[in-house]
């Protein structure tokens, strides 16, 4: 009796590879998580030889895909934004059903007000998410107020930079012209207690004050929840957040969700080398901190070996990436890091072997990384160090050679251009720097390698909708916005699949088809490579087979829920919160 292990067999009406040596197929043999085989049905059953096998034909009608990888996403980000009243600048379809983008300032005020409405608890707060004052103007305390005086209102902006708030949600919170005057210099100055807004620093440090109000772990949990649905519908089988969590209790609380054995995909963080750098004075304590981070993970999760995460110049949704040529209004952009700092961080890293993934928005910001990444490269060369450019927002043709030369490669977030580009070409950036904004198609000429984010929640996590982006570069407006800097659907297609695994160091595991391999695969209803370029994002996803497990889209498990329950809470729960919200800040104050 043969007692190697059962072989599945699926057949397919298409199989996209991305396997040069065989880029289509019919079949796949999964055995034990693994590919076996790859080829016709005949080809396949003949490598799988006498060993027990069944054939599954449930896709036979489908094509398969490589699994798609959210290269960098932001699990607590999202699940604080989703589970809020979305009011933003675009349509979320969540697996609750589709929210609907906002229209103007009215628009939000009559949404915002029936979400009040609707509370019976007149003082249960209301935290909304997704309002842009670059779209639709300054929001005011006395414009809340307006809404209700009684409830306390948290407006938290779409940048997620900055927080606006009733007088209720002040007073709630204890928060006083007085406590606003005892603040550092900085948050001061961007804090104004009579408007109730307050911004960058001004959050951090309004934050204790009002963290257990605006969330609490019951909110997290069911964003967590909703953010792992929603990826899943949208056919993702790995993921990875850039700039981890250094809160162990946060991380606890993720891990209650994302580690759990029934999770569709599993995920991984990056050390957030800012922080752990700025926490030791002594070089040689910095990589043994963040290694010592491994043992916080399990299950699902991971830490991603030997990789790190740095930080250069501010957010492009607040426009404050630093530029070489003066805004339009003149305002000036902001550095994430200090220079000393950043350059430390990456001489520690750097000389520790970590592949560095750094976030840059700006022109002037792209110059500071790569001067520090040739200024490490003569001191100390490095063969096939793949250091990250991440975002890749506003950038000059001068610095796509100067990637190229340096051997940095490229993860860019395409909906910068369909989101952004109309208003930023009148607002802040002027016509020529909005249009050409992640300029991939430079990046192809130059033979660089890219891959594709969303940066969840600052794009929707619908890898689909990303090559959508990429291929059409289609504006708010319907016009397409520097069409030399279009793609290949092929190319956006590699840009979610084999790209993001090499931007990952994981091409040897996923991101494409091949015998070896984990079986991470995207069902999908039609060929994005057959498919009008514009009918991407209208494709769809039957569900993924993630290591072997089938898991069919739209149809979650029952899944019994690892994260504690009302009598098993935080010990503190404004500190946990206060935590969870200082991470989110962080990601997205460095992030977008």
């Amino acid at each position: 009796m043969n007692s190697a292990p059962e072989a599945t067999i699926y057949q397919a009406r298409e199989i996209v590879t991305l396997d040069p040596d065989r880029p289509s197929a019919k079949a796949i043999a999964v055995v034990g998580g693994r590919i076996l085989a790859v080829g016709s049905l005949d080809e396949v059953q003949q490598t799988v030889g006498d060993r027990p096998h069944r054939v599954d034909d449930r896709f036979a009608d489908k094509v398969i895909v490589p699994g798609f990888i959210a290269q960098h996403d932001h699990p607590v980000l999202a699940a604080l934004t989703m589970s809020s009243e979305i009011l933003s600048i675009e349509d979320w379809a969540l697996p609750s059903g589709t929210v609907p983008a906002v229209k103007d300032k009215q628009d939000f005020v009559d949404r915002l007000t029936k979400a009040v409405n609707a509370r019976t608890d007149p003082k249960e707060p209301v935290l909304s998410w997704g309002y842009h004052p670059a779209f639709y103007g300054p929001l005011t305390r006395a414009e809340l107020d307006a809404i209700s005086k009684d409830r306390p209102i948290f407006v938290w902006g779409r940048s997620c930079h900055e927080m606006f708030m009733n007088s209720a949600a002040l007073e709630e919170g204890g928060v006083t012209q007085e406590l606003v005057d005892g603040f550092a210099e900085s948050a001061r100055k961007q804090s104004n207690f009579e408007e109730g807004h307050f911004w960058e620093q001004g959050v951090f440090a309004v934050l204790p004050n009002i963290a257990s109000f605006a969330a609490s772990p019951e909110r997290l949990q069911a964003g967590l929840e909703i953010s792992r649905d929603y990826m899943h519908g949208k056919g993702i089988t790995f993921g990875n957040e850039p700039g981890g969590i250094v809160s162990k209790a946060v991380q606890d609380g993720v891990n209650a969700i994302f580690s759990s054995p029934d999770m569709p995909f599993r995920w991984s963080f990056i050390v957030d080398a800012k922080t752990v750098t700025a926490a030791h004075e002594d070089d040689a304590e910095v990589v043994a901190a963040a290694e010592a981070m491994a043992p916080w993970y399990g299950g699902m999760t991971s830490l991603a070996p030997r990789q790190a995460k740095l930080f250069a110049d501010g957010a492009i949704y607040s426009q404050l990436m630093q530029v070489r040529d003066p805004y339009l209004d003149d305002h000036h952009g902001e550095w994430m890091m200090d220079e000393d700092l950043f350059n430390r961080a990456f001489r520690i890293f750097w000389d520790a072997g970590y592949q560095i993934h750094v976030h840059v928005n700006g022109d002037a910001g792209l110059d500071r990384v790569l001067d520090t990444l040739e200024a490490n490269l003569r001191r100390n060369p490095r063969y096939d160090h793949r250091t990250v450019i991440v975002h890749f927002a506003v950038s000059a043709p001068d610095q796509v050679q100067r990637i190229k030369a340096l051997g940095a490669i490229v993860s860019g977030n395409p909906y910068y251009v369909t989101a952004l580009s109309d208003q930023y070409s009148k607002v802040g950036l002027g016509p020529e720097r909005a249009d050409s904004m992640v300029r991939l198609g430079d990046l192809t000429k130059a033979g660089i390698r890219w891959s594709l984010h969303s940066d969840m929640p600052m794009a929707p996590c619908d890898p689909l909708f990303l090559m959508w982006c990429a291929v059409n570069r289609i504006t708010a407006s319907g016009r397409v916005a520097a069409p030399e800097q279009v793609v290949s659907v092929e190319d956006a297609l590699r840009g979610v699949t084999i790209e993001a695994a090499y931007s990952l160091k994981m091409e040897d595991e996923i991101g494409s088809i091949v015998p070896g391999k984990r079986a991470n695969l995207t069902i999908l209803d039609a060929n994005p490579l057959e498919v009008e370029p514009k009918a991407l994002r209208d494709i769809g996803v039957w569900g993924t087979v993630m290591e072997g497990r089938v898991l069919p889209a739209g149809q979650p498990e029952k899944r019994a829920s690892l994260m504690p329950q009302r009598n098993m809470r935080p010990a503190d729960d404004t500190a946990f919160m206060r935590a969870a919200l200082e991470h989110a800040l962080t990601v997205s104050h460095s992030h977008l």
